[in-house]
C-alpha cells in the first residue's frame, strides 16, 4: 500500500489494491440502490458521490493519491452509501443511536460530517504536501480551512439540488430534521473531524517516527 511518503504510485491498471477498492465499492453501489427505501433521494444524494469520483478520475493522470487516501476515501463513501439508502433522518443505526442516547433527532447525518472532516483530513494534507507543495506547517492548517471551506460548499450544493431537482423532497434530502442552524452543526463537525484528524497524523508521526510510512 502506497502511502504519503511513498516515491511513487501505480497505475490504477496495475494496482490490485486500487482496482479492488473499485469493484468492491461498485458492488455495493448497484445493491445499495437496489435495496433502498427512496430510489429519488438516494439519487440526488448519490449525484455527490459521483461528482466527488468523476473529480478523482479526471486529475487521476495528473496527481495520484496514496493507496491510504484512496482506501480513507473508499471507507467515506461507504458511510454517505449507507445514509442515501435509508435517507439520514430514517437511518437504522441512527435510529438505533437516537434510541440508546434519548436524542430528539436521528443522529447519522451528524456523524458523516464528523468523518468527513476525520477521514479526509489525510488525503488534504497529501495533497498539500505532494501536488500544492506548501510548507509542512501550513500542511497541518490547510485540511482544518478545505473541511471547513468544503462543508460549506456542500451545503450549498445540497440546498440548490433539493430546490432544483425535488423540492418535495427536499426534507428527507436536506436532513435537517425540523433544526434551523443544521447546516452550521454540520460544518462545525467536519471542522472538529478534521482537527482530530490532523492530531492524529500527528501523533502517529511522533509515534512511529518522522520517517513513517504514515505520514511526513
Amino acid at each position: 500500500m502506497t502511502s504519503a511518503t511513498s516515491p511513487y504510485r501505480i497505475k490504477i491498471g496495475y494496482n490490485a489494491f486500487l482496482v479492488i477498492l473499485c469493484l468492491v465499492f461498485a458492488c455495493i453501489w448497484i445493491w445499495s440502490l437496489m435495496h433502498t427505501s427512496d430510489a429519488g433521494n438516494w439519487l440526488m444524494e448519490n449525484s455527490t458521490v459521483v461528482l466527488f469520483i468523476g473529480v478523482l478520475i479526471f486529475t487521476y493522470p495528473y496527481f495520484k493519491f496514496s493507496d491510504l487516501s484512496y482506501l480513507l476515501f473508499f471507507i467515506f463513501f461507504l458511510l454517505h452509501l449507507y445514509g442515501s439508502q435509508y435517507t439520514y433522518p430514517h437511518n437504522p443505526l441512527g435510529e438505533w443511536l437516537q434510541g440508546l442516547t434519548g436524542s430528539a433527532r436521528n443522529p447519522y447525518d451528524r456523524i458523516v460530517h464528523f468523518c468527513f472532516g476525520l477521514l479526509l483530513a489525510y488525503p488534504m494534507r497529501e495533497l498539500c504536501l505532494n501536488y500544492i507543495k506548501t510548507s509542512s506547517t501550513l500542511a497541518w492548517i490547510l485540511p482544518v480551512v478545505f473541511s471547513l471551506s468544503f462543508g460549506a460548499l456542500y451545503e450549498v450544493i445540497e440546498w440548490l439540488l433539493a430546490s432544483l431537482v425535488s423540492p418535495q423532497k427536499s426534507a428527507d434530502f436536506l436532513g435537517m430534521q425540523n433544526d434551523q442552524w443544521d447546516a452550521q452543526k454540520d460544518m462545525a463537525l467536519a471542522f472538529v473531524g478534521s482537527f482530530c484528524g490532523v492530531s492524529l497524523i500527528s501523533i502517529s508521526k511522533k509515534l512511529i517516527g518522522p520517517r513513517s510510512a504514515i505520514t511526513r
